[in-house]
């Protein structure tokens, strides 16, 4: 599991000139089991987005076609995890 921390690196007037393909490529993304959450840091300084993937090299191949990295609007942190526990509660409220 990862979690990638994206901070904006540009002004937020240009984060939103490319905001509908960043959304465009998540929603194709969580359509290919990709992504388990995602969305805006607040204050609005970036954004979190929770990857499922095999390992950093398929994170890196998802990461690269973001329209936010394309366009340099965002810098990359990429943590790796092992989730241990969970809230069944929490889940089923994130879930649906």
């Amino acid at each position: 599991m990862f979690i990638a921390i994206l901070t904006y690196k540009k002004p937020l007037e240009e984060v939103d000139r490319h905001l509908q393909a960043h959304r465009d490529y998540l929603a194709e993304h969580y359509t290919a089991g990709d992504l388990i959450m995602s969305g805006p840091r607040t204050p609005r300084v970036g954004g979190a987005i929770m990857i499922k993937a095999e390992n950093r090299a398929a994170v890196d191949a998802i990461i690269a076609q973001d329209p936010f990295n394309i366009n340099g609007i965002a810098d990359y942190q990429i943590v790796e995890f092992t989730p241990t526990m969970f809230s069944t509660d929490n889940l089923k409220m994130i879930l649906g």
